[in-house]
């Protein structure tokens, strides 16, 4: 019951100058809708990234030339060129883990249809790429193993490059011109939405034997994407990837590879450690501005002391103790601080939804954020309310009496 009534005396002691108040409670406000807006916008990218690596999903594996320590084209882990068509088929003829490969060859040029064009990513695949990466068609057909085979002009579009080049016009079976060579479209691919800034559906597919002769000129190919037959045996069916292509490139015992594998579950890991890291920094920058928040508190609790010196002095001279005072402050500092917060929620979550609704950005706005700065901004209400309440204690009553 003590309690309750010092909070209705704090909360008559706050009422009587209103904006002094809340000018003070806005630097909390501010600082718990900054920190939960901030935190929301790193949760919803990592959110974003395990969902984006959920559907691709767990028993992709990715072969990439030089070794995982030199990437450099001379350093130790040898050239770019050390992926070839061969080794892409012997992975699937050696190994009954693996079930699906696809060569890659990819580049970015102009793409012109009609009198419009865009810039845009060319990916050079094997038949089975959207197979490895769970890609559904939207439209037509994806090019088959004997048009890789022939290296046919043909291409399948993404959902972004379809778009701008046909706006809504049924493009299978139209003529495109890539690096000023027609293809023929035979396909569109489904929208896979946009991976951060990257959009994954500005893309054109066309297969990686028409990529190398055609468009980049190379006999070699970049990368080698593969499928194990369950997300069980990835550990195992990359082994067999390192141990085969060894055997194929003859690497001594001992030396170091001119190639590097990588299964989803690393990447996925490494990609939620970085989204974690900012999640931490765009956090950390946000409660800065509880900080100076719980500074503007401390600064009107001083002026606020200096003001009912005489207050002070009248309720000692009736019996207040020393901690009387000091709650009595203390709850007043708590109380601003909390109201502030309450309302730097509703903020907080406000500013969420509005930056995923206009800015296109994934928000994730967690109970435990917003807990975390309500809490916050609580200690720091008794952090820096603290001072003040103390002094106000410490004030002797005869002195505080004679204050004019």
């Amino acid at each position: 019951m003590k309690i309750l009534r010092t909070i209705k005396v704090a909360l008559k002691a706050l009422g009587r100058n209103k904006m002094r108040t809340f000018l003070t409670a806005l630097g909390i406000i501010i600082g718990v809708g900054a920190v939960i807006a901030m935190v929301s916008i790193g949760q919803g990218a990592k959110e974003e990234v395990e969902a984006r690596f959920s559907e691709m999903g767990t028993n992709l594996l990715f072969v990439r030339p030089g070794s995982r320590q030199f990437r450099g084209r001379h350093g130790g882990g040898g050239s770019y060129d050390t992926l070839t068509e061969e080794d892409a088929k012997a992975l699937v003829e050696n190994s009954d883990l693996i079930q699906y490969v696809s060569p890659n060859v990819n580049t970015r040029t102009q793409v012109i249809y009609a009198n419009k064009n865009w810039n845009t990513s060319i990916y050079g695949v094997g038949h089975h790429y959207p197979l490895i990466r769970n890609w559904e068609i939207d439209e037509g057909v994806f090019f088959s193993e004997s048009q890789v085979r022939s290296g046919q002009k043909v291409c399948v579009l993404g959902s972004e490059v379809n778009n701008n080049l046909f706006e809504g016009m049924y493009s299978i079976g139209q003529v495109i011109r890539i690096k000023k060579i027609p293809f023929r479209v035979i396909g569109t691919m489904k929208s896979k939405g946009a991976s951060g800034w990257f959009s994954q559906d500005d893309v054109i597919f066309i297969p990686y034997t028409t990529a190398q002769t055609r468009l980049v000129g190379i006999d070699h190919v970049q990368s080698i994407d593969v499928s194990a037959v369950n997300g069980k045996v990835t550990a195992e069916a990359q082994e067999h990837i390192e141990e085969i292509l060894r055997i194929r490139h003859k690497i001594a015992p001992g030396a170091e590879d001119d190639f590097n594998v990588r299964d989803m579950a690393d990447i996925q890991e490494g990609a939620s450690e970085a989204t974690q890291v900012l999640t931490i920094l765009l956090g950390g920058i946000a409660s800065i501005s509880l900080l100076v928040g719980g500074i503007g508190i401390m600064n009107i609790m001083l002026v606020s002391v200096t003001e009912r010196i005489r207050e002070i002095g009248v309720r000692m001279s009736v019996g207040a103790r020393e901690r009387d005072i000091l709650l009595q402050f203390l709850i007043e500092a708590i109380v601003l601080s909390l109201m502030g917060g309450l309302l730097g929620i509703v903020l907080g979550v406000g500013s969420s939804r509005l930056i995923s609704q206009f800015a296109g950005m994934e928000t994730s706005v967690s109970m435990g954020s917003i807990l975390l700065a309500f809490l916050f901004a609580g200690s720091v209400g008794i952090f820096f309310g603290f001072y003040p309440a103390r002094k106000a204690s410490k004030l002797d009553p005869i002195d505080a009496l004679r204050y004019e």
